[in-house]
């Protein structure tokens, strides 16, 4: 037996060593980029990178965006001689037909609230006959229109649902130009077969944007501009900070080819706040903000409600709907449905906008209203 030890000895060593190496070995990966064999140590740093804020942002808020499919009327007509220049001969042979079509149309919206309230973009189920809701995990839902307001192109759904998924809301007043932003929504509709929103990561381009539509009878006023990818599909998704906060909803894109060209804009949340909390006290379907200047007047962007309160021809713009006595406004010559043209020699595109022009009144007043069809300027030196 002592002969044998020798040889018990090597085996033994050799055994010993085969364990180490397969240790050694199996706590090594191959790093996810070069391809190389690393230490398990090493590839943990590097998964640990990986997960990083916006990632952690995405998980955070991805559950609560969910898909809105909105059905809409419209009414067609149908001439079978249209463009052929025999419309007056033929109108009493074959006349024009019009009949009522079903489209389907989808966008995006945000949970707020774990029983069942959405916030989306007026313009997304503006005229809509049936609404439905799709969330991530594919539970579908159908939802009723709370609230809308078109001249902040919000609106406010509710689902009859419970324990759903909410996003948490940030605030849209700290916000930094440069500071990252995640655009999180449902890009090209039906063209994607899934309810698994997408996910595109940019900066605050700039914030308090006033943008005219391409139409010319809107203005979005006060915008947060961003360079996160945004499509169609994508409005009423989500704006995203990276601490994974709602800070805006999606709502239109600056674009030549119908996509992303890196110039899109969002809703500060602090505004859907304020439009949530309107709703949920009075309704929400037909109102308007009052906007009180230092003026002592106060103003409102022009909506159905004031068009027919003040027999306005205007649908879109800044109307006065108040004026204090003894204030400046009264001073000058301000007077309920003045309808502002001008103010400081700039076109008023919103109510917001104005009140920015007089936060801190010193100089000139310089105001051009239309009163009842007429122009007048009003123009007064502070004392």
């Amino acid at each position: 037996m002592k002969k044998l030890f020798p040889y018990f000895l090597i085996v033994a060593l050799t055994s010993a060593l085969a364990v180490s190496l397969r240790t050694s070995w199996a706590a090594r990966a191959r790093h996810p980029i070069s391809g190389m064999i690393v230490p398990a140590s090493v590839s943990d740093d590097v998964s640990a990178s990986r997960t990083n804020a916006i990632v952690l942002a995405a998980r955070k808020v991805s559950p609560a965006v969910v898909s809105v499919v909105v059905t809409q009327t419209r009414v067609v007509t149908y001439d079978p001689f249209g463009g052929l220049g025999f419309d007056d001969f033929f109108r009493d042979f074959a006349p024009r037909r019009a009949y009522r079509q079903e489209v389907k149309s989808m966008g995006s919206g945000v949970i707020i609230s774990a029983d069942g309230d959405v916030v989306t973009n007026a313009h997304v189920v503006l005229n809509a006959t049936q609404i439905k809701v799709t969330l991530p995990d594919n539970r579908e839902f159908h939802a009723e229109l709370e609230g809308i307001d078109e001249t902040r192109d919000l609106a406010l759904l509710k689902m009859k649902a419970k324990d759903l998924p909410a996003a948490a809301l940030g605030n849209s007043d700290d916000l930094m130009i440069g500071e990252w932003s995640i655009a999180i929504g449902n890009p090209f509709g039906f063209m994607i077969q899934d309810a698994q929103p997408t996910v595109t990561v940019g900066v605050i381009s700039a914030l308090h944007r006033d943008i005219k539509s391409n139409g010319g009878d809107q203005v979005y006023a006060d915008m947060i501009q961003t360079d996160a990818a945004i499509n169609p599909g994508n409005s009423g998704g989500a704006l995203v900070n990276a601490a994974g906060e709602v800070v805006g909803i999606n709502t239109f894109i600056f674009s030549h080819s119908g996509g992303s060209e890196g110039i899109g804009f969002a809703r500060p949340i602090n505004d859907v706040k304020q439009f949530v909390k309107e709703t949920r006290s009075s309704g929400g379907i037909t109102r308007y903000e009052r906007v009180k200047t230092s003026l002592g007047a106060a103003v409102a962007d022009i909506n159905p409600t004031l068009q027919g309160s003040f027999g306005l021809d205007y649908r879109r713009g800044v109307v006065v709907v108040e004026v204090d006595g003894g204030s400046i406004g009264e001073t000058i010559g301000m007077a309920p449905g003045d309808v502002i043209l001008m103010a400081q020699g700039k076109t008023v595109g919103s109510a917001t906008a104005f009140e920015r022009l007089y936060e801190r009144l010193a100089g000139t007043i310089d105001i051009v209203s239309d009163r009842g069809g007429e122009q007048i300027r009003l123009l007064y030196r502070l004392k």
